[in-house]
């Protein structure tokens, strides 16, 4: 059977504890908050897929500060968290099995040698091992929250890098969406200017970067939105703070607009 047919079977505990942690699951905002490149982890069986150190502390291998930033917003908005617990170069939870990049050989500048030619079963042991339970995750805490609120909203976490490829980005923070833009276009108009924010920057439905919104929210009708955040704005503690405080406010209205109550503890 193919990776792409197969049908896997419910992760067991133990997969489902290395792979992704639910912070504040019992959270009773209305938004679901979701983090899917918030570690660089990548176990010891893989050794360091020869990337190193550096590499491994780069965006190539996770996504800096948006873990803390999405932490920030749960306590907010008593959000539940779904986080991811592994290295993106491990699995790409923000992509299907069936997409090449899910299992990078390469990430922007950086080559991942322990990506490098992985035979099919190998692809579907990852698969099963570290991409299953965090969907299985994040589909039941999807489940959960609109069985217990109106409107539920999903938002996910990103951080990019100012510099990509030698290009520099002036961007600051991107709001992306894909076919459902209500709560991107409630955002942008909630911002006051005070950042450079723009409308599917630096990534869009293009880059493949829509799979949690498509796969998780856009089918049942959620509005949702992924925020990318240049992670030089939240490289230390305080900068967490100022760049988290200013996006709750901002989705905190955005919200409201939408015809949703605004979540416990927002900013006004």
């Amino acid at each position: 059977m193919s990776e792409g047919s197969a049908t896997p079977k419910e992760p067991s505990a133990g997969s489902r504890a290395q792979t992704v942690e639910v912070i504040n699951p019992d959270g009773a905002g209305t938004i679901l908050l979701v983090c899917e490149h918030a570690s660089n982890a990548i176990p010891a069986e893989f050794g360091d897929l020869g990337i190193g150190a550096a590499t491994k502390a780069s965006h190539a291998a996770w996504d800096p500060g948006a873990l803390a930033v999405a932490r920030h917003l749960s306590e907010t908005f008593d959000a539940p968290l779904v986080a991811q617990k592994v290295s993106r170069l491990v699995y790409d939870c923000n992509r299907p099995p069936e997409a090449e990049d899910s299992i990078p050989a390469r990430s922007e500048v950086h080559e991942i040698p322990g990506n490098t030619g992985l035979i099919a079963t190998a692809r579907t042991d990852r698969v099963e091992r570290f991409y299953r339970p965090f969907e299985s995750a994040l589909a039941k805490a999807v489940a959960r929250h609109r069985a217990t609120h109106a409107n539920p909203v999903l938002l996910t976490i990103h951080s990019f890098t100012p510099v990509y490829a030698g290009e520099r980005r002036s961007v600051e923070i991107g709001i992306l969406h894909d076919s459902d833009q209500r709560l991107a276009d409630a955002i942008l108009e909630a911002a006051d200017g005070s950042l450079d924010m723009r409308r599917n920057q630096p990534y869009g439905p293009a880059d493949g970067v829509m799979h949690t919104l498509a796969t998780h929210a856009v089918p049942h009708g959620m509005a949702n939105a992924m925020i990318e955040i240049r992670n030089d704005l939240i490289a230390t503690p305080a900068d967490v703070v100022e760049i988290a405080s200013r996006l709750a406010a901002w989705v905190s209205r955005a919200h409201a607009s939408l015809g949703a109550d605004a979540s416990k503890g927002a900013a006004a």
